[in-house]
């Protein structure tokens, strides 16, 4: 595999683990200011029954599939950087991580229209604001590289 070609599978790679693992702290963990999803969408009591008893096992499966990225991700780190890389090895981390991200995405998309069946038209549209107002920046990977 070219190096640079090596290098941006790892910048896409990284960018969406953060972009996940962003989201997941943003959802879980919330900020001071932003009163959490169900208050945000202003969900009704049964609402937010259902909300939460979908998005428990939701945030499970986020949470194991991201750390399996990240093992995968140390390992191919740490064979990139090894005195004799093993480009073998190299390439089947690289598929072991698209392949856990490509579940990820699909989890992620399920979720969301598990969610959208629970909400109301203003509701949808206050969801999906909020998810398009979410950045999506330069990886870390090329913030590493800046001059």
């Amino acid at each position: 595999m070219k190096p640079n070609l090596l290098r941006a599978v790892l910048a896409i790679s990284l960018l969406i683990n953060i972009g996940v693992i962003g989201a997941i702290a943003y959802r879980t963990l919330g900020s001071s200011q932003f009163p959490g999803l169900p208050r945000h969408l202003q969900l009704s009591e049964e609402q937010a029954h259902h909300w939460h008893a979908s998005e428990a096992a939701f945030l499970a499966q986020l949470r194991s599939n991201a750390a399996a990225i990240r093992s995968h991700r140390d390992r191919l780190i740490h064979e990139i950087f090894a005195d004799t890389p093993d480009l073998a090895l190299i390439d089947a981390e690289r598929t072991a991580i698209a392949s856990l991200q490509d579940d990820q995405q699909k989890r992620v998309i399920q979720q969301l229209l598990q969610e959208r069946e629970l909400l109301t038209a203003a509701q949808r549209a206050r969801l999906a604001q909020l998810l398009l107002n979410q950045p999506a920046g330069a990886s870390s990977i090329e913030q590493l590289h800046r001059d």
